[in-house]
Order: structure tokens, then C-alpha cells, then sequence
């Protein structure tokens, strides 16, 4: 073998390794930034989110930040300029960290922070709309996810402490959805704990949830307004754009919620059948398999391909009531179904792009989105890895978060370091000011060289 053959050789078996590493796990040492990027087909924006230093920094697809937002909390989010009377590059973020120790805020929990208010702000980063003041015992609660409504209106996830009947916790965490005006007020909302019944358990799984010893038992972990869609315009109108999307993280269950009645209208799980082992896991189509602690799930807007079916970032992490039998040595999975007939008409796994199953994998947070070319945005969340494949999993632009967050373990004193991304978002060039710089140069990796 020549020398320049064994080099070449070297540097790939190298890059794949730190590739490899990267999405899989922590080794001491991996490479951040754009590792890969191909603009001819990759769909070219910006990208938003906090990294570990809770500050939030939009980039262009070659690492370059071009806006920041300080002390933005763990996640944050850009608006879509049509529901911002049409200012640009507003976003949401947390305003400001309450403590909730010797309160009953928190029951159970060592950590004890929580959102006292959450805000928007402009390009500039002045506040423009904020909540928390007005909500229940002026804290906000809000965790995992948020939205602006087509009226101006913003739904927000949020936490209640309640007793429930039945249950073995003499108080709970039970997950609130609040839609709130201009003025920072509720003028609409739901609890889950008063729709055990419409979730799909069977009594028996009623049983466990009633008996869980974590007081935050649901964990709602995603809300997402439907948007208008084929289904409805079909007649079907549990899918009505008002409607509301959210998922338990905990319990496997997706569900839509009718806004006017408050109703569950539609739910995906808790049950489902065994993922097929071999070939039979990648037949498509197939009807839905066990999904688990799952994240991020949304219809796919109209205008894009794959319109008005549901795309979720399926973690295949621990949860479910029993907890869901879980290959081993598997990874997640990116899920495209059609929800009305509840089959997976396309997927992305690592097997996609070439690789063993574990080498994508994010037990929890994470993020999926569909682009305007076809391909999909995918956050692995855990490794803080964000990468676009293509319809055929080839990926043509990969970024690992350089901003963790550095801590010292209380117990030890060591230093610890997570790259962990907690949701990432494509930005479309047009939803910031005109002017915005970015670059679209390529980046070949050395294993390409």
C-alpha cells in the first residue's frame, strides 16, 4: 500500500471515529462547529438555538454567529414574521428563573428552578410581550415548548401543583396549556389530569400512572397549534388548525386536543406493537411501532413535501406504563406517519446514512423538522449534533454545538462539560432583517478528501 494510500486511509478511519463518537456519546475529545456542508443540496438559513451558556445565537450554516441573545434560558425560539404583525427577528425566550424551594411548587424535586416569566424579544432584544405576572402565583411554570398563534396570541406549556384523586402522591405536577394575550393574560386553558380517561390506558395502566412515584407523572413535553391542513379541508375536523398537539414524554402517548370543547379528539399510543426485527423494520409502509419518549411531534405545514403528515423524533428513550420493551443496541428514529390511517410512510435512522443503529441516538430532548427542499433538520439533542439529510439519508450539512454548558459536580468538585442542544430550528432568511449576513460556503469533511 502507498504512502499517500495509508494516510488517506488513516484520516478517514479517524474522522469516522470522532464522527461516530460524536453522535453517540462523550468522548473526551470531538470536533464542533460545521463538520460537513454541501449548499447545492442542502436547504440553505440560518439556525437558531441556546447552547450551554443559555445564550441564544442564530448561525449561518457555516458556524458564523450573526445575532445573540443573552441569558435566553435553555431554549428559545424565532417567530414567524406573519405572527408578528410582520417585524422580523423577534424571538421567545425566559426572562427571568424563579426559586421555588420551600415552596409546593416543586414536590419531589432537588432542583428547584423554574420560570418566573417568559418574554418576547425584537432584533434588539427588547422586550416587546412578556408572561408571568399574570399567571397563577405570578410564576409563569413554563417548560418545553411555546407557541405564536396565527391572532396574535401565544400558547404556552406550563406546570400546575394539584392533587389528583386516586393517585399515590399527595401532590403532583400536572401540565397546564395556557393561551395568553397581548396584555400577558389567560384567556384559555386545559389540564391534562382532567382527561386521564381520554389518553387511550387501559385500566390496568391507569393503575401504574395513578401509583407513579415521580410526582411530575405526564410530563407533557411538546404543544404545537395543528395549522390548516388536508385532513381538515377533507372534512375531518379533529384536525381543525386550532386544535392543539402535545405529547407525555413519560406516558408514550401523543394527543390532539379540540380547542373548543377541550376534548382528546385523536391520540397515537400508548400501545403499540414490537418493532420488527431485520428488514421488516424498514418496510414502508408499516403501521406505527413502539415509539418512546418521544419529542417535538408536529403536522408538517402546508407548502412543504409531506404536508399535513405528523413528524416526530422518536428517542426510543425509557418511559411508558409498564416501561416500553426497548432494543438494547438500538437507536432513535425520525418518524413520518400518516395520522389518520397511523402508518410510517417515511423514517430516518442511522442506517440511513450508512451507519450502525446506536450511532444516532438521543434518549431525550431532541427535535425534527421537515424543509422546503425535502430534506429534514434533525437535533440530536443529547450529543448537541444538528444535521440535514436528504429523502434518502445522505447528509449534506452536520454542526456539533461549540457552547456547552461547564459545570463542577456538587459531589466531587470535577469538571463536568454537556453539548447537549435542547431543540434546534431552521430560520428561513426572509423571517430576519434584510441585510443579515451569512455565508454558503462548502465544507468537505477529510473523509470525502
Amino acid at each position: 500500500m502507498s504512502r499517500q494510500r495509508f494516510i488517506r486511509r488513516a484520516l478517514t478511519a479517524l474522522t469516522l471515529a470522532a464522527s461516530i463518537c460524536a453522535a453517540l456519546a462523550y468522548p473526551s475529545v470531538f470536533p464542533t462547529g460545521t463538520t460537513r456542508y454541501d449548499p447545492a443540496r442542502a436547504w440553505n438559513s440560518y439556525v437558531l438555538f441556546t447552547g450551554g451558556d443559555n445564550v441564544a445565537r442564530l448561525i449561518d450554516l457555516n458556524g458564523n454567529v450573526v445575532r445573540e441573545w443573552k441569558d435566553a434560558g435553555t431554549y428559545s425560539s424565532l417567530l414567524d414574521p406573519a405572527h408578528t404583525n410582520g417585524q422580523r427577528g423577534h424571538v421567545l425566550v425566559t426572562l427571568a428563573l424563579g426559586d421555588g424551594s420551600g415552596t409546593d411548587l416543586v414536590p419531589g424535586r432537588v432542583a428547584t428552578r423554574i420560570s418566573k416569566s417568559i418574554g418576547e424579544l425584537d432584533w434588539n432584544g427588547q422586550v416587546v410581550w412578556q408572561f408571568g405576572e399574570k399567571a397563577p402565583g405570578g410564576f409563569a411554570r413554563q417548560h418545553n415548548d411555546w407557541g405564536r398563534l396565527p391572532n396574535g396570541n401565544t400558547v404556552v406549556l406550563s406546570n400546575v401543583t394539584r392533587p389528583l384523586p386516586g393517585f399515590k402522591l399527595p401532590q403532583l405536577i400536572d401540565d397546564a396549556v395556557y393561551e395568553v394575550n397581548a396584555q400577558g393574560e389567560i384567556v384559555w386553558r386545559w389540564l391534562a389530569g382532567d382527561h386521564l380517561d381520554e389518553f387511550g390506558f387501559t385500566p390496568e395502566q391507569l393503575k401504574l400512572v395513578r401509583a407513579a412515584e415521580e410526582a411530575d407523572f405526564l410530563h407533557l413535553n411538546n404543544l404545537k397549534a395543528l395549522g390548516p391542513n388536508r385532513w381538515f379541508t377533507a372534512g375531518d375536523k379533529r384536525f381543525a388548525p386550532d386544535n392543539l398537539l402535545v405529547h407525555s414524554r413519560n406516558a408514550n402517548f401523543i394527543a390532539i386536543i379540540e380547542k373548543a370543547s377541550g376534548k382528546v379528539v385523536w391520540t397515537l399510543g400508548p400501545n403499540y406493537p414490537a418493532i420488527a426485527r431485520g428488514a421488516a423494520s424498514r418496510k414502508l409502509p408499516r403501521p406505527v411501532d413502539q415509539i418512546s419518549g418521544q419529542h417535538d411531534a408536529h403536522l408538517i405545514p402546508e407548502g412543504l413535501p409531506g404536508a399535513g403528515n405528523l413528524l416526530v423524533f422518536d428517542n426510543q428513550g425509557p418511559a411508558g406504563y409498564p416501561s416500553a420493551a426497548l432494543p438494547t443496541t438500538g437507536g432513535s428514529r425520525i418518524l413520518e406517519i400518516d395520522p389518520v390511517k397511523k402508518e410510517i410512510v417515511w423514517q430516518y435512522s442511522a442506517e440511513d446514512s450508512g451507519a450502525a443503529s446506536w450511532t444516532f441516538r438521543s434518549t431525550h430532548i431532541s427535535a425534527a423538522r421537515r424543509l422546503p427542499n425535502g430534506n429534514t433538520f434533525i437535533d440530536e439533542g443529547q450529543s448537541g449534533r444538528l444535521f440535514q439529510v436528504t429523502p434518502d439519508g445522505e447528509i449534506v450539512w452536520e454542526y456539533v454545538n461549540p457552547y456547552p454548558r461547564v459545570a463542577r459536580d456538587p459531589a466531587t468538585g470535577k469538571r463536568s462539560v454537556n453539548h447537549q442542544v435542547y431543540r434546534g430550528q431552521p430560520v428561513p432568511y426572509d423571517w430576519v432583517p434584510a441585510g443579515t449576513p451569512h455565508q454558503e460556503k462548502a465544507v468537505v469533511p477529510a473523509s470525502a478528501l
